[in-house]
């Protein structure tokens, strides 16, 4: 089921506006990831393809550095989730974690991408699966913090 921010303004205290601004950004970093994720896997053997990999990099580290702009600035989406649901902290604090940890992970693919291509292509390939991670627990995050119900209201 798609997201969007109609549903979520169900609740009073969802903050709509940075729930739009986030999922316009959602489309954006997902489109940084499947244009990495299509350079990584063109064959190795081809000319282009460390170049290819090289010219992605830059546009999903921007991608990122936006998203995490997004969600842990201060009056990013991580800060609204917190006002209105505190109980939500532990969900929060982790993902700034991985923020750090792709953060770190970007910089080292940055500057290991004329390593032996099957290594890239596995850190790559890592940092992928995290970055899908991720986004599925930012998702969850919102859904969970403005559209379930945990009950007790009448």
């Amino acid at each position: 089921m798609p997201m969007t921010a109609e549903p979520m303004a169900r609740h009073s205290q969802a903050p709509v506006d940075k729930i739009r601004r986030a999922l316009r950004h959602r489309a954006d970093l997902l489109a940084a990831i499947q244009g990495f994720q299509c350079a990584l896997v063109q064959p190795w053997a081809h000319p282009d393809w460390r170049r290819g990999v090289a010219a992605e990099l830059p546009r999903l580290r921007a991608a990122f550095v936006t998203h995490v702009e997004l969600t842990e600035g201060p009056d990013g989406l991580y800060a609204a989730v917190l006002a209105d649901q505190p109980r939500l902290v532990r969900q929060v604090n982790h993902l700034g974690r991985e923020h750090a940890t792709m953060a770190a992970a970007l910089e080292a693919l940055t500057r290991r991408v004329d390593a032996d291509p099957e290594r890239v292509w596995g850190w790559g390939s890592a940092l992928l699966r995290e970055l899908s991670r991720h986004r599925q627990r930012g998702a969850d995050l919102v859904y969970d913090a403005y559209v379930t119900d945990i009950g007790g209201e009448t």
